[in-house]
């Protein structure tokens, strides 16, 4: 079969019910499962493999659709992958980022994040929210009260093996409101359902650990986490979060 430029059919949105039963759903399960290994090398592909993770019990044809179009990504270029190297510096940062309400058929939240350590991509993660949100800002702030908890787990890590840091890690986010929240008290009386995600962030803020510079949409690595792109917008992040194809490089 042809490969194809992106990993997931821009804009689409998978059901439960979308289609017709497959025969063989052990083959779907099976293909499914590995590829959620390969995630562990292919962070470009996280997000399509939690998407097509969540059919695993009763998988329809659109959904194995959806699969073999991950097979069609890899294929083009199977040498992807990170490529680690010495920038001079151990800082550590994050970039979240939401797909508001992404599930068609929960209505939850699709949270992504990115965690760098010296430059290099170390940490990151795609899944659906445990909550339904009543905003975008919420969904966002809940987002960057787990990235908040991964760049301390990280930055803990180093510290036990001889690689304390001292600075604020800067937490990257594209919603300015949630940024707001985060620095200023008297948002927090309209946002009490998210109280202890405020409390927790801001906490964070204040003691010097985080730091939340806002980033532009455009410049958002944690997009590729979170909504199907486009095959120059994978291109471009993927060169951005360190992969690169190994037979390019030879």
């Amino acid at each position: 079969t042809k490969s194809c430029e992106s990993p997931m059919v821009p804009n689409i949105k998978l059901k439960a019910d979308d289609g017709d039963s497959l025969e063989n759903p052990k083959i779907y399960r099976r293909v499914v499962g590995k590829l959620n290994y390969l995630t562990i090398t292919r962070p470009d592909i996280a997000f399509p493999v939690s998407v097509v993770s969540q059919f695993m019990s009763s998988p329809q044809t659109s959904h194995w659709d959806a699969v073999t179009h991950i097979l069609k990504y890899l294929k083009g270029a199977p040498g992807h992958g990170i490529l680690y190297e010495n920038h001079g510096h151990h800082v550590i940062e994050g970039f979240t980022d939401v797909d508001y309400n992404g599930d068609p058929t929960t209505r939850r939240s699709t949270t992504g994040y990115y965690v760098f350590v010296g430059g290099n991509l170390v940490s990151w993660k795609s899944k659906k929210q445990n909550v339904v949100s009543r905003s975008s800002v919420e969904s966002k702030y809940m987002a960057m009260a787990q990235t908040t908890c991964e760049l301390i787990w990280v930055r803990n890590l180093l510290g036990e093996i001889g690689f304390a840091q001292s600075k604020p890690m800067n937490l990257y986010c594209d919603n300015e409101a949630a940024i707001h929240i985060a620095n200023n008290t008297v948002f927090h009386e309209r946002t009490k359902h998210i109280e202890v995600d405020c409390h927790f962030t801001r906490e964070k803020l204040e003691d010097g650990t985080i730091s939340t510079p806002h980033v532009r949409i455009g410049s958002q690595l944690a997009d590729v986490f979170t909504k199907a792109l486009c095959g120059l917008r994978i291109s471009a992040i993927c060169n951005k979060l360190g992969m690169y194809n190994i037979y390019d490089l030879a």
